[in-house]
């Protein structure tokens, strides 16, 4: 049977999913709270990991060793890299990579983890089609598209980093967690994919942008998530 885990690092990007949840538990562990139940059908596991690239991947580890979920999706807000992508369009990802890791010095390419045997951890290719077929439907009013995502533990604001990202890792949206998350995915061999709304466009107007825009960026994303658990 499948069970899906759901992470957002923020509350804003669970809630209205755990609201609509049929919820059978709550468990507490590293102090996220992880909520057991079904929703729209699936048996899911729905927890707030908190920002960045350590509470991802722990939350992550647990929802594997713990909880044996199938299928992990991420689902939040991002920064566009990206000029096709507009505030409000959602991202799909077709893969992930850190774009604060750098050891260049012993030959590795930038982003990539030394001694893992690969840079870019692949989403799934059935969820991630799944997850466009299902933005399409279920939010007709916006784009949904396939692309990049590159994490770090930034919040990106910046335009002079916003090109480094798009030059050096032809990074579509930028945030902090997905990376970590799918680098935890690909260790444990749990198919992924990383759902983005855009709420920003990552350069020197994302600190005014982003509080406007997150709270429906991420109504879209909990729109398509809904949907989507019950096609897997």
């Amino acid at each position: 049977m499948n069970r899906i885990g759901i992470i957002g690092a923020m509350e804003l990007e669970v809630k209205e999913l755990k609201a609509r949840m049929a919820l059978s538990k709550v468990e507490k562990k590293a102090g996220m709270e992880f909520h057991e139940g079904t929703l729209n059908g699936a048996s899911v596991v729905i927890v707030r990991s908190g920002v960045g690239k350590v509470n991802a991947a722990l939350c992550t580890q647990i929802l594997a060793d713990l909880f044996h979920v199938t299928h992990i999706i991420n689902t939040g807000v991002a920064g566009s890299l990206n000029a096709r992508l507009d505030i409000g369009d959602i991202l799909i990802s077709t893969d992930a990579l850190h774009h604060d890791v750098d050891a260049t010095i012993f030959g590795y390419q930038p982003g990539e983890v030394p001694q893992l045997g690969c840079r870019e951890f692949v989403a799934d290719e059935d969820l991630a089609r799944l997850a466009k077929e299902t933005c399409e439907r279920v939010n007709p009013d916006i784009h949904a598209y396939m692309g990049r995502v590159v994490s770090g533990d930034q919040f990106i604001s910046d335009n002079l980093i916003k090109s480094r990202l798009i030059s050096q890792f032809q990074g579509d949206c930028a945030e902090m967690e997905g990376a970590a998350i799918a680098h935890g995915a690909y260790l444990n061999q749990i198919p992924f994919v990383i759902i983005r709304a855009i709420s920003d466009k990552a350069d020197n107007s994302a600190q005014v942008d982003y509080p406007v825009f997150e709270a429906a960026a991420a109504k879209h994303s909990a729109a398509l998530v809904w949907e989507l658990v019950k096609e897997i």
